[in-house]
């Protein structure tokens, strides 16, 4: 067949987004900005005991892999607070130390080098007397500052006065603490207000997004299992970043931390928030489907592990709809009676045996990777199934 001219459809600008980002000062977290003015970033937290450097920044390596652009370690004993200083020093992206009870340790990640510093107030005793001498160390080292609340820890006088962890108390509680570190002229901080329960959780958002400009981090405490979790933070974020609300996220599950990043990032590109990467777009299978859609759409995001470019791959089980269907897509498959027909932005451009679809595919694909200029191995930031 002979050489075919066909628009390989390349993304030539951002997604459209559902609305405008809300307008806050801007903060920074190390090398990543955070608010308005910065795309919204994804965050993770460690799971290995911070004692342990080399474990921790193993983990750190492996988020930073998968994409992640901040990343937590807890320090709730002193010897977390010793361990900073290297982790701070070796990890590729900023580290910010968790702070809970005990406001010593606020001074110690500070000095330590890490890029910011979580305090919860309503776990720390006496916080509210020692927020001049903190606001102070934070300005003279640029380190910038999360004030996160959360409802299973929240100050006990708020529990009184509202009879539970309402939308009101939380944001009532948060932006006490930000007049506090307002009153010493310090302004280099994020809020969270977070809650297990995706209404209330974005009902407090809201409230926090209209009381100040402050850029807001989002998460759902205590999402729950993977499964659970991806649809309480999907459903609480989608909420809030389609006003505009939000700029930087954690998903927080009850799985390891790289899966908490693919499924913020995820997030972030179904809303066109985030460029898009490699997406694998199959159908649902039916009853015209003469392949099995599932194993094959397992099979081409396996084989293009390794690229890194913004395509979106089409694997659809019969040829009725399939390149109509997926015409958007940037290459295809429409497979049916044993054989695959591939394509290209819709457009047939040859046919091969059922065998040969996976490696067809991928041959396809390294080639545009190719003319594009980009590598073709590697790993890339995560290659997305989107079964449709």
């Amino acid at each position: 067949m002979g050489a075919m001219n066909v628009s390989l459809g390349m993304p030539k600008a951002p997604d459209p987004v559902l609305a405008p980002r809300r307008r806050t000062r801007q903060i920074k977290v190390g090398s990543v900005g955070v608010g308005s003015e910065s795309p919204i970033s994804v965050q993770s937290m460690t799971t290995t005991n911070t004692t342990d450097v080399n474990a921790t920044l193993q983990q750190i390596a492996e988020l930073t892999a998968a994409g992640c652009d901040i990343v937590r370690v807890a320090c709730p004993s002193a010897d977390d607070a010793e361990a900073l200083p290297a982790i701070a020093r070796h990890s590729q992206i900023p580290v910010i130390a968790d702070i809970h009870f005990q406001p010593k340790y606020v001074y110690a990640a500070i000095e330590a080098g890490c890029a910011a510093v979580r305090v919860n107030p309503g776990n720390i005793r006496k916080f509210d007397d020692q927020v001049k001498e903190i606001a102070q160390a934070a300005k003279d080292h640029g380190t910038s500052i999360r004030i996160g609340v959360n409802a299973g820890s929240l100050d006990k006088r708020l529990l009184e006065k509202y009879g539970k962890a309402t939308p009101e108390a939380l944001v009532e509680s948060a932006v006490w603490e930000a007049s506090l570190f307002e009153e010493h002229d310090f302004h280099d901080f994020k809020i969270s207000v977070k809650h297990n329960d995706p209404v209330t959780m974005v009902r407090a958002y809201e409230l926090l997004a209209e009381a100040g400009d402050w850029p807001l981090h989002l998460g759902v405490t205590e999402a729950g299992p993977a499964f659970q979790g991806t649809i309480k933070s999907a459903t609480a974020f989608g909420a809030l970043l389609s006003k505009g609300i939000g700029d930087t996220i954690r998903v927080s599950l009850s799985a390891p931390p790289v899966e908490e990043v693919k499924v913020g990032q995820q997030i972030l590109q179904g809303l066109g928030l985030r460029p898009r990467k490699l997406e694998i777009v199959s159908c649902p299978s039916c009853g015209r489907a003469q392949v099995d859609v599932y194993k094959l759409a397992d099979e081409v995001t396996a084989g293009l592990e390794g690229l890194t470019v913004p395509l979106r791959v089409a694997v659809m089980g019969c040829v009725v709809n399939g390149p109509g269907e997926a015409r958007e897509a940037d290459l295809g498959v429409a497979s049916g009676n044993g054989k695959g027909q591939i394509f290209v932005k819709g457009e047939v451009i040859k046919t091969v045996p059922e065998s040969q679809i996976v490696e067809t595919l991928i041959e396809e694909a390294s080639r545009i990777a190719e003319e594009m200029g980009e590598p073709v191995d590697g790993e890339t930031a995560g290659a997305q199934v989107s079964v449709g």
